[in-house]
């Protein structure tokens, strides 16, 4: 009897568990510490890329040997620490990201409702699917072409981004549409949930990374559609009026302290979507529309 009940007790003995302050079984000390090295690397990797990349431009404009072709990373520097205290500066940035965050939000919107439409009725999706592939197939070219002869310059930026934008949203989220979860949707039927509710605890969650993917290749499409029609277009205190004088007066310090600004700008613009979003996700997840009764 003895001999039959230790395997019993063993049995029953409760498996053992990490502690918040002992390591797990097969998990040293020094493998605590080795990610921790791993965790450094990994915060460090983007800095050391940064840094090979403006490296390897400085070697480039030193072998170049002309301001006019190529300056390196410091010259650039130098030249937007002589901007950056002027208002004109401040001016010109914040006109063309007003415009081109407004195309952008217009096309995050009319997105969403085309991709709705286009999921909810057969009929809406063959109208919209004609315009979005036309929209999507389009040189940008030809579209900052046609507006120079129906629209005032000042919206160029605007109506270039939204139209550069829009078929990305749409695409996306019609296919976040697609993949919602069938079983959740089948189990609010049946229980009779309200459509707000149902919007909420599952159509919005469900869709709401399809839309972020959306919004971080859109951000940038955004940026460098209307940052185009900008320089085309010349719209007076723009970004893009300042790069076509510094190309047209061979200052390419300033061209490419602009083109800096731009790519921090949209960096900033994505970065902030981005969050934005996350925390709409964790709020919807957390919150009581998270659950469906």
């Amino acid at each position: 009897m003895t001999s039959t009940s230790r395997p019993e007790t063993a049995s029953r003995r409760r498996p053992w568990r990490p502690g918040p302050h002992r390591p797990g079984p097969g998990r040293s000390g020094s493998d605590r510490s080795g990610s921790g090295r791993l965790d450094r690397w990994r915060l460090a990797r983007p800095a050391l890329a940064v840094v090979f990349w403006l490296a390897l431009w400085q070697a480039a404009a030193l072998a170049v040997r002309s301001s006019v072709l190529l300056v390196g990373p410091w010259q650039v520097a130098v030249r937007l620490g002589q901007l950056a205290p002027t208002v004109g500066f401040w001016t010109t940035v914040g006109r063309t990201l007003g415009r081109v965050t407004l195309g952008f939000v217009l096309a995050a919107l009319v997105g969403v409702l085309l991709a709705a439409a286009s999921a909810a009725s057969r009929w809406a999706g063959a109208l919209v699917a004609p315009l979005v592939a036309t929209i999507r197939s389009t040189p940008v070219v030809a579209f900052i072409i046609l507006l120079l002869i129906w629209a005032d310059v000042a919206w160029l930026a605007t109506i270039v981004s939204f139209l550069m934008t829009l078929p990305i949203v749409h695409a996306t989220v019609l296919a976040g549409i697609g993949q919602r979860d069938e079983a959740l949707l089948e189990m609010t039927a049946v229980f009779g949930v309200p459509r707000r509710r149902r919007l909420l605890a599952v159509d919005v969650p469900g869709v709401l990374p399809y839309f972020a993917a959306a919004c971080r290749t859109g951000v940038g499409q955004a940026w460098k559609s209307g940052i185009a029609a900008e320089v085309i277009g010349l719209p007076s205190g723009t970004i893009g009026e300042r790069l076509y004088q510094g190309r047209l007066f061979l200052q390419t310090a300033d061209v490419l302290a602009w083109t800096a600004v731009v790519v921090l700008v949209a960096f900033v613009s994505e970065r902030l979507v981005l969050a934005g979003l996350h925390g709409l996700e964790r709020r919807l997840s957390d919150g009581p529309v998270g659950s469906v009764p």
